[in-house]
């Protein structure tokens, strides 16, 4: 369902987008923009402080940043945005290729993220949309600015966010008995973290962080939770 949202956000945004082209002014996008990162900020600090034990979130952290600097999760991410850049927009700007263009920048940013990541998997064992609504409204927006210079691509980016996070919701369906309630806790916790991270670096633009190599630790929390359960091992 929370795929299917984001979907319908994109198409609805994007055609906005094209029916008001640049009437849009610099200033109300960047206010918009603003207040959807310090609601992104809130909501990922209520996550956070549903966590049960902080060590277990922190431990995952930087355990998860070490794993994911060394695996260089961030410039894969980047790599692959400009491997489809270069591929898809070789010469001029003709129609064709600013509808390939929009398609292939906003289906890269719409995708490729951890809070597509995160939001799949909390609506696969949870059925918590609240995070893929968010980016829904995000992706939203996001579309509308991009129609509005890239065309009718935009609009169709929709396809494959529906169909990545389809997946990944359906996975995490699938290994739902395998996870506690308390796994599902930490990692949400976690989960939090990346959103701060998000609207910190993305949103509000106050510092760049590399966010990417965050994702690691999604994993961790909840590994963390069932190894140290398996071994009665407290970290309070």
């Amino acid at each position: 369902m929370g795929s299917i949202i984001n979907a319908v956000a994109i198409i609805l945004g994007g055609g906005l987008g094209l029916l008001l082209s640049n009437r849009l002014s610099e200033r109300l996008r960047h206010t918009i923009m603003s207040m959807l990162g310090l609601f992104t900020l809130a909501y990922g600090m209520s996550l956070f402080l549903q966590t049960q034990n902080v060590m277990i979130v922190l431990a995952s952290l930087l355990v998860g940043v070490l794993l994911g600097e060394w695996w260089r999760i961030e410039e894969g991410v980047e790599s692959l945005g400009a491997f489809f850049e270069k591929r898809f927009n070789r010469n001029g700007n003709t129609e064709s290729e600013r509808f390939i263009r929009g398609f292939m920048s906003t289906s890269l940013l719409f995708v490729i993220g951890p809070m597509a990541i995160l939001g799949a998997i909390q609506d696969g064992l949870a059925g918590d949309i609240n995070t893929l609504v968010i980016k829904a409204v995000l992706d939203g927006f996001a579309a509308m600015a991009f129609a509005s210079s890239l065309s009718l691509g935009v609009l169709f980016s929709s396809l494959p966010v529906l169909v990545y996070q389809g997946v990944i919701t359906l996975l995490a369906h699938q290994v739902q008995r395998f996870v506690s309630e308390a796994m599902m806790t930490e990692m949400v916790a976690a989960g939090g973290v990346l959103l701060l991270a998000i609207s910190i670096s993305s949103l509000l633009e106050l510092r760049k962080i590399r966010v990417g190599s965050f994702l690691p630790a999604l994993v961790l929390a909840p590994l963390l939770v069932w190894l140290l359960a398996t071994f009665n091992i407290s970290l309070k």
